[in-house]
């Protein structure tokens, strides 16, 4: 662990980091490559880092949670990342769902939903992207009208993560303001099973032990209690989620670059092919020297959102959280290409574990929303320029 990051974490954060490193040495990227190839998911990996407390340690104490928030929650991520064995599902069940439930749901939801996703029994997915939407969330055509005392759903949703193996997906629909007439978001949540809510598996070319699936609600009819919290608070329920998505986003980047940036420079040591190892030419060394300063930078502004929102600053953690994001995906897109062209020919076998990583960099770029759609955050909310869109 380096100098700079000891000095600015507490005693108990450094634990931590190294407790879920050794774990996740312990499983590391043969694991997570034998899973993907045998087409299985990483209940095993999941199992222990819950039954150590990680998966939940954002969640209330007084639900089975670790009472702590994203500042922990993303060090878990980042490290198992930075050991090449992620778990992409902590960031939608704990980090989004456990999160929205946490602060909105009823007790009766929270006692239903939080004690399971701390102890990793229970799974949530979340649905908000569309196939006509994408980023645009007020362009949601997903709607619940009431029908006596339930709800029923009617959408389509896409490149849902997980949602076979979700027990439920917190979904984001929009309902229909009884005095305005607009229609405003709101989050339900749909148990796998319910009639009406098919799923689609997407090929993707990203090899991963997550599914993408598009998800179709045919007139799904809900109790009246699927609804999570304030029927009008909808828009602040809905950021509530997606803050942390961004914050854990870029934890899942960082720990990705770190590991693609530690394999090149074990390579970039040993590698000889004249009378010094590559590492000692310049040519080699500093781009990965670049990579290395860009990922600690992600790191401090990720640090400083996760702080913010931990504090319950929202709207700080809103525009630190896009930043983080920003920052992490170009890191870590940065750091995964540098690595495959340290290794060469290496870089692209099996052997080494990089060459996947050239698909999956670009989520962090990608999802859960383009580094365009931050810049024009950044540029219309920080710098006060006119609105493009």
């Amino acid at each position: 662990m380096s100098t700079a990051r000891t000095a600015l974490e507490t005693e108990e954060h450094q634990a931590l980091r190294a407790a879920v490193a050794a774990l996740g040495k312990r499983y590391g990227r043969e694991y997570m490559t034998t899973v993907i190839r045998e087409g299985k998911h990483t209940d095993e990996l999941w199992a222990e880092a819950a039954k150590l407390g990680y998966l939940g340690v954002n969640l209330p104490e007084e639900y089975g949670g670790g009472g702590g928030g994203m500042a922990e929650l993303s060090i878990v991520l980042e490290e198992l990342g930075a050991a090449g064995s992620p778990l992409l599902m902590m960031i939608v069940s704990p980090a989004i769902c456990g999160t929205v439930i946490a602060r909105f749901g009823t007790e009766e939801q929270k006692r239903a939903w939080l004690p399971g996703l701390a102890d990793g029994s229970l799974t949530m997915a979340f649905g908000i992207t569309e196939p006509d939407a994408g980023s645009n969330s007020h362009r949601i055509t997903t709607t619940a009208r009431r029908d006596g005392d339930d709800w029923v759903l009617t959408g389509r949703k896409v490149f849902v993560s997980g949602v076979d193996i979700a027990d439920a997906t917190l979904i984001v629909g929009r309902t229909e303001d009884a005095r305005s007439g607009k229609l405003k978001p709101c989050l339900f949540i749909v148990p796998r099973e319910a009639p009406g809510f098919g799923r689609n598996q997407i090929d993707m070319e990203l090899h991963a032990p997550e599914k993408q699936f598009e998800l179709v609600l045919d007139d799904v009819r809900l109790p009246a209690d699927a609804l999570v919290g304030d029927e009008d608070a909808g828009l602040l329920q809905l950021f509530a989620g997606l803050n942390p998505e961004r914050i854990m986003t870029a934890a899942f980047g960082i720990g990705m670059g770190r590991f693609a940036l530690g394999r090149a420079v074990e390579y970039a040591r040993t590698r000889q092919v004249w009378k010094d190892p590559i590492g000692a030419h310049q040519a080699i060394a500093h781009p990965l020297a670049t990579a290395h300063i860009d990922l600690e930078l992600s790191r401090l502004m990720m640090q400083k959102a996760a702080r913010l929102y931990d504090e319950g600053d929202d709207i700080g953690a809103g525009e630190a959280a896009n930043m983080a994001k920003y920052a992490a995906g170009e890191a870590c897109v940065k750091a995964v290409d540098q690595a495959v062209h340290t290794l060469g020919g290496n870089g692209l076998t099996r052997e080494y574990g990089l060459a996947s990583l050239i698909t999956a960099s670009r989520v962090a770029r990608i999802a859960p929303v383009s580094r365009e759609m931050i810049l024009n955050y950044v540029s219309h909310q920080s710098l006060g320029l006119p609105k493009s869109y």
